[in-house]
């Protein structure tokens, strides 16, 4: 009995050392699996690269974005107010019908004409004429080649001034003004909100005063407007001089003498003038003057 106990033990024994023997032989088998194994592809780094390159491109695409969007940016609008000034000669007979034709055109074209002038020849004095408008740059071309068929250009200035800051102040004016007056009628209008008659009487004067400034403000971005959109030019009408007569030279002298009658005719009727302007106090300054050398000398004659 003993015996055979004996036996058990020594078989379990064994069956146990083959157990653990087994497992040992597994456990090192998984070790020199785990050993002999590549290493998993490292495909996170590559696209960690990746992701790197598109924000660094990103990064790049935001900076140039600016610079691109400000080379594609519209320009700013220059608003200028140009003004020419001629001065042209005609022949005195025709400055009055050369005055007429360049009216006509205006009249013809998209032009406003502020003002005209015409001042016929007198024996006294040279004629002259002006004309002020404002003219479509379109049509200022044709304004002034129709000017120079009648007359002979001998001065052209031009000038202009920058109205960008007055017309950008005065829109950004209209903007505000305008957003403020719809949230006062918005106001008005709500009807959910309890408002007091004081509250409702201060919201429609402040709409009606801020009505009348916008008005106000319109009505000067129309006159920017009429400035920057229209070119305005005045033309002043001489008439032609002639220096040279019969092939000799001008000389004053001759004019001089041809003058010699009206200049004479001044003088006497400045004479004239002076002596109806004296005559009155001499009378009163003589009379006296008389008297007190009568007196004196009465006084100096000897006694007899």
């Amino acid at each position: 009995m003993t015996h055979r106990i004996h036996r058990v033990s020594f078989f379990s024994a064994v069956l146990l050392a083959v157990v653990l023997a087994l497992g040992g032989c597994d456990r090192n088998e998984s070790h020199a699996t785990l050993a002999e194994a590549p290493p998993p592809p490292s495909a996170p780094a590559p696209q960690a690269e990746m992701s790197g390159g598109a924000a660094l491109d990103a990064r790049k695409v935001a900076v140039q974005a600016p610079s691109a969007g400000g080379q594609a940016e519209t320009p700013l609008q220059r608003f200028l107010a140009v003004r020419q000034d001629l001065a042209v000669e005609v022949p005195p007979e025709q400055l009055a019908d050369a005055w007429s034709k360049v009216r006509d055109l205006c009249g013809a074209l998209s032009c406003d004409l502020l003002s005209s002038s015409l001042l016929r020849e007198t024996p006294r004095q040279p004629g002259s004429a002006t004309l002020d408008m404002r003219v479509l740059p379109g049509d200022v071309d044709k304004l002034l080649g129709g000017l120079r068929g009648v007359s002979d250009v001998v001065s052209h200035t031009t000038t202009s001034e920058d109205k960008t800051s007055e017309v950008i102040d005065v829109e950004a004016r209209i903007k505000n003004r305008t957003e403020f007056r719809d949230s006062l009628r918005l106001m008005l209008r709500d009807t959910a909100t309890k408002r007091t008659m004081a509250d409702l009487l201060e919201i429609q004067r402040t709409l009606s005063d801020t009505q009348a400034e916008l008005d106000a403000t319109a009505t000067q971005r129309k006159v920017l407007a009429q400035q920057t959109d229209k070119q305005r030019i005045q033309i002043q009408f001489t008439p032609k001089r002639n220096l040279t007569s019969s092939g000799e030279s001008y000389s004053p002298m001759r004019r001089a003498l041809r003058n010699a009658g009206a200049v004479l005719a001044e003088s006497v009727g400045a004479l004239i003038t002076f002596i109806a302007a004296v005559l009155p106090w001499l009378v009163l300054a003589v009379l006296p003057c008389l008297w007190l050398v009568r007196v004196l000398w009465r006084r100096r004659r000897p006694r007899v």
